[in-house]
Parts: structure tokens; sequence; C-alpha cells
């Protein structure tokens, strides 16, 4: 019996390290592909009032986004929706999911409505500092852009339906259509229109729209397609709007520190508003495919251990997934932070993108960088409590947080002057005091699981991370960063750099005993 339930544990974690890999490798392929978006968008527009105006569009329905989709909505379902399948009751699911999609439709009515006609007070809102021109702009992109948030929040609950199934392949693989769409659009449509930067708001409502049918066909082959309900008064309805409430005003008030660092940057000089977007982007990429593909995959798990209130695995598989996010994230932060101006020569500086926007960008990645394993922390943390099905404590911890970031950013950013990488810098303080907060907050509620191994296995990983890291700036240092274009020698030391650093960080690993090293094996097989 000892040997069978052994067997049974092992083949999960394994099935778990295996679609991990699948998201992992997705994520990755969508955000290589997302880079090429941005390069391109560098290239045919540079760091100006367009760029900015953009930005500052696009922030506004990718607030919403956060707060329909993925940042509410997909997580706070995912429990809901397990809890179904769990008991058995298939039929039940789907009563359940048409009375949510019912709900959803007619919300998402009323918002799209109301966004395109207020856009005028909501770039205010994240953008007062805006000169005429660029205010003019930005609202009219605004009003283009606004019904992607239809779209992309239906996508988000078909999301935490196959998610709660076990199918993760569409939702890791979607953003790579949307993000070609964009990259299509702009160099097909770029010289047709007399605004050329509105090819990129085309680009966005078809990417929204090909992610969405591509969630509906998987859908339809798993037996849970989307469907219109008699009634609406259904207990997965009623419990995710009383889960989802304090959800969405903790995902405000996480958004409110990007509307308060944009309305920052605003006043500030011409092309912040671009520089920090630039760095988010590059900071964004080891968030992706590993802090937000291993939540995707440790969500339903997690859910799982709740409803059976199993509360020793539940912290067991917290405890993997912490490990194994900070394994590959620390090294990542001191690896991006080593790299940050030949990152963004090499993937920015084309075109319209200068040597001056690569330094100012490279600045706000130092700023962004410093908290990057704290962000990730966040990504993993956050949604532990959802399966608990506990929403208040990091609303809580959130609202905090935003006080901090909006008073660090104003000290740093206008009284030290230190503009965009006093902005930058802000978010990583907030960021790092919101994952301790939450950490130590999860290990009181489930019994101290965490030990001080955990803190023994971090300063390991910081400490050959940073040999790593200065092994990676010699390397990097063999090739001049200020030339604009691309060239053979460039490609190759960032080549060599990315190479050096991942094969010293892994032989170092091993030495120093970290057994994360072992959850690679999977690449081995195949």
């Amino acid at each position: 019996m000892i040997r069978l339930r052994t067997r049974i544990l092992m083949e999960a974690r394994e099935d778990h390290k295996r679609k991990w890999g699948l998201v992992g490798f997705l994520t990755l392929l969508s955000r290589i592909v997302g880079y090429l978006r941005d390069v391109v968008v560098a290239a045919l527009f540079g760091a100006g009032f367009q760029t900015d105006a953009f930005y500052v569009a696009f922030r506004i329905p990718n607030l919403l986004r956060r707060l329909f989709a993925e940042g509410s909505l997909a997580a706070i379902f995912v429990p809901i929706f397990s809890e179904y399948l769990e008991s058995g009751d298939r039929r039940e699911a789907k009563n359940a999911l048409r009375s949510v999609f019912t709900a959803l439709l007619i919300i998402l009515v009323f918002v799209v409505v109301l966004g395109v006609v207020f856009s005028p007070w909501l770039v205010k809102l994240f953008a007062y500092g805006f000169d005429q021109k660029t205010f003019d702009l930005a609202v009219y992109l605004n009003r283009l852009i606004f019904p992607y948030v239809f779209f992309i929040s239906l996508t988000a609950l078909a999301m935490g339906v196959l998610n709660s199934v076990r199918h993760f392949f569409a939702p890791a693989f979607s953003p790579v259509l949307f993000n070609l769409c964009i990259i299509a659009s702009a160099l097909f449509l770029y010289r047709e229109l007399e605004v050329p930067i509105v090819s990129l708001c085309f680009g966005i409502l078809g990417g929204g729209v090909l992610q969405l049918l591509l969630h509906l066909f998987y859908l339809r082959e798993k037996k849970f397609m989307f469907g219109f309900a008699k009634t609406l008064n259904h207990p997965a309805v009623r419990k995710l709007a009383l889960l989802m409430f304090p959800q969405l005003f903790g995902i405000a008030v996480y958004n409110l520190n990007i509307l308060v660092n944009t309305q920052y940057a605003s006043f500030m000089s011409e092309g912040t508003v671009s520089y920090l977007y630039f760095a988010e982007r590059i900071i964004e990429f080891p968030l992706g495919v590993v802090a937000v593909s291993l939540a995707t995959v440790m969500l339903p798990a997690l859910s799982g251990h709740a409803a059976r209130e199993d509360y020793g695995s539940f912290g067991g598989e917290y405890q993997r997934s912490l490990r194994r996010m900070l394994f590959i994230m620390v090294p990542a932060m001191v690896g991006i932070v080593a790299l940050r101006v030949p990152l963004c020569n090499f993937l920015y500086q084309h075109g319209q993108f200068d040597y001056v926007a690569v330094v100012n960008t490279s600045q706000a990645i130092l700023g962004y960088g410093l908290g990057l394993f704290a962000v990730g922390g966040i990504r993993i943390t956050v949604p532990a409590f959802f399966a608990l099905q506990d929403t208040r404590t990091p609303v809580k911890v959130a609202f905090f947080c935003f006080l901090l970031n909006a008073v660090c950013g104003f000290v740093l950013g206008f009284v030290f002057s230190l503009d965009h990488f006093g902005l930058a810098l802000a978010s990583s303080i907030s960021s790092v005091v919101n994952f301790v907060l939450l950490v130590v907050l999860l290990n009181g509620r489930l019994g101290h699981f965490l030990s001080r191994d955990i803190l023994l296995f971090s300063l390991k990983i910081l400490a050959i991370a940073v040999v790593m890291g200065f092994a990676v700036s010699a390397v990097a240092g063999l090739s001049p960063w200020s030339e604009t274009g691309f060239s053979l020698d460039k490609a190759l030391v960032m080549a060599a750099s990315v190479a050096v650093g991942v094969i010293l960080y892994f032989l170092l690993a091993r030495v120093v005993g970290i057994k994360e090293v072992e959850m690679f094996s999977f690449l081995k097989r195949g």
C-alpha cells in the first residue's frame, strides 16, 4: 500500500514536471515572438510621443484585462470549477460554466461601451501630464483598442476551464498568435495608414479574436463549450462574485502601481513612458516563462489539495514551486542586470530607437531587475491564497505595498531626481515587501511549512548567481554596445554570454548540492 501510494505520488510529480515543461516551452516561444514584436515596434516608431500615447492607450484595457481576465476571473474560477470536477458532477460543472459565461458577457458589453465613451477621462487618469498632441492620440488609440477587453476576458474564462481539466496547450500558445498578428499588422499596414501607429491597434484586436477562437476549439473538444443560461442564480455565480469582489480590489490596488508610475512618468521627459514599457518587456520574459507557467500548473493542483483538505501536500507543493521559481529567477535577475545595456542594444537599437533610448531603458531595467525574484514569488504565492479561497489577505498586503510604492516613487523619482530609474526601483522595493509579507502569512496559516533550509537555499543560489554575473559581464565586454543595427559579432558575443552564464550556473549548482538541477532531466528524455 505504501509502495503504491509512493508510486502514485512520483507519477503525479513527473506529470506536474512535464506539464510545467510544456507550459514553460510554449511561454518561452510566445515571449520570443513577443520580443520580435517589440523589435518591430521599436524600429518603426522609436521612443517618442507616438509610442508614449500608444502604451498609455494599451495600458488601460490591459489593466481591465487583469481585472476581468488572468488576474482575477481565471484564478478565482479554477478553484470553484475544480470543486465540481472533484465531485464528479460534470453536468453541474457545465451549468456553472454557462451561468458564469452569461453573466460575464453582460458585464463585458457594459464595460466596453463605457470604456469607449469615457476614454478622455481614462487617459487623464493615467497620464495627466501629456501635452495636447500626445493626449489626443492616446484617446483615439484607446477607443480603437478597448474592444480587446471583450475578447481577452472571454478567453480568460475559457483558459480557466481548460486549466482545470489539465489542458495547458491553448492558454500557453495563444499569445504566440496574438504577437504574430500585431507583427503582421504593423509590417503590412504601417505605410498604408494616415496615422501609422494605428496599425498596432488593428493587430491587437485581430490577435484578441484569434486567441478566443483557439480556446473555443479546445473547449468544444473537451465538451465544455460556452452556452447561455436561462438564469444567473447559480451557486457558482454567487460564489465567484463573493470571492471576486475583494480580488478585484486587490488586483486594482496592484495595478494602481502601474497607474501611479505612468502618471509620474507623464510629467517627466518625452519617452519616459516608453523606456519603462520596454524595460518591463525584458523583465517579463523570465516571469512569463517561469513564474506564470509555474502558477498556471500549480493552481489546479493546489485547488485539488485544498478541496480534499490535504494541507500537508498543499504546503509541499507550494514549497517545491517556490524553490523552482527561485532557482531560475535569481540567476535571471542577476543576468538581466549584468546584460542590461547589451540586451537593449541587441533587441531595440534599430531604426528610430537610438543609443540614448538604450541607456535610459537599461537604467529602468536595473531598477525593475532588482525586484525580479520578488515579483516571481508574488506570482506563485497569491494563487496559493486563491486555492485556499482566501482573497482578503493578498488584498490587504497589496494595498499597503501600493502606498509604499507611491511614496517611494515620488521620493526617488522627483525628490532625488532619479526619474525613470527611481520609479522602477520603487516598484522593486514594494514588490520585495509584498513577497516577504505574503510568504510569512502563508507560512503561519499552513503550520510553518517553511524551514531554515529555504533561507540557506536562497543564499546559495544568490552567491553562485553573483559569480555567474561577473563572468557574463566579462564575456559581454568583448563587444561594443553603442552601435546601431544588427551585427554577427554582437550576436555571437550575446550568445556566448548567455551560454557561459547558464553552463557556469548549473555547474556551480551541482557543486553546492542544489537538487533543483535535476528538475531539467525531462529535457534529456525528450
